[in-house]
């Protein structure tokens, strides 16, 4: 069951890219956005180019909807890598303070640099850079603690790059998702579709539904992954059949179930479960 090769690369996003380049020289600190659900699939291949010279700090966004126990794997995990991760909910809030404190920090280094070399002291320019729909525009609301950049769960509502001033401390440029001009690891852009990090445009809902209930098949075994086929086949009335082939069927079953749904309708409304945690915390990618 192969689903149809994923890519997406909009205009604004390749124009987004072009103003990034030209902004890069005037940021002092990336704060790089990953969604929690799939923290490899959203790790930008340009990344160490853009941060060269430049602090780095990583944050894994939508951390409420991962099981702890896969949390605490990634923590480690991204420990041993160098990196010190710092976790937030940008929905509610949670580990705002700490990303907050993170950056300040970065801040009164940069400025100790700039004392000793008898410049004056400035407030740290932060980029925040991530792919589509990570919560980057959310997190920034939640540093200022009110609504200054538009944000939604759905790919490419920032469309160009916008300095926010946040006090005398922190100046933030909010840049628009931006994605790798072509995805060559199509199993990171099913993680993408499935999470809603790309242009709905770029995929087909149902390959991309039948997707999602395989991946659920080979996770369900590993507790950290936080799979319940269980709470799926309550939800839905029918059961997951271990046969791969037909899985398809389960999606025509569970639409005819439900009188108001075709196949179409059906696996939107699976995907949109996930994406609400209406089927449990789920970790798509777990450490290898």
């Amino acid at each position: 069951m192969k689903t149809p090769t994923i890519q997406w690369y909009p205009g604004h996003i390749a124009k987004a890219e072009n103003q990034l380049s030209k902004n890069l020289k005037k940021v002092d600190l990336v704060i790089e956005v990953r969604d929690a659900r799939i923290p490899i699939a959203t790790s930008h291949p340009h990344l160490q180019k853009w941060i060269q010279g430049k602090n780095h700090l990583l944050v894994l966004n939508r951390r409420d909807m991962i099981p702890q126990e896969a949390l605490l794997l990634w923590d480690e995990w991204f420990r041993k890598q160098g990196y010190i991760p710092c976790w937030c909910d940008a929905k509610k809030g949670t580990g705002v303070k700490q990303l907050h404190k993170a950056a300040i920090d970065a801040g009164e280094k940069l400025n100790k640099r700039r004392r000793s070399r008898g410049m004056l002291k400035r407030p740290v320019r932060a980029l925040t850079l991530g792919f589509p729909n990570v919560g980057k525009s959310a997190l920034i609301n939640r540093l200022l603690r009110k609504k200054v950049v538009d944000s939604s769960r759905r790919a490419g509502v920032t469309r160009s790059l916008r300095w926010v001033r946040m006090g005398e401390e922190l100046d933030l440029l909010d840049a628009p998702g931006v994605l790798p001009p072509r995805i060559d690891d199509q199993e990171a852009a099913i993680h993408l579709a499935i999470c809603d990090d790309i242009g709905q445009a770029s995929y087909e809902v149902e390959s991309i539904a039948l997707a999602f209930l395989i991946r659920l098949k080979k996770l369900k075994n590993i507790s950290a992954a936080g799979v319940s086929i269980e709470l799926l086949e309550k939800r839905y009335g029918y059961q997951l059949n271990e046969n791969e082939s037909e899985v398809y069927n389960w999606l025509n079953l569970a639409a005819s179930r439900h009188t108001s749904s075709d196949t179409g309708r059906m696996a939107q409304r699976l995907l949109d479960d996930f994406r609400k945690s209406s089927l449990g915390s789920i970790a798509l990618e777990l450490p290898n």
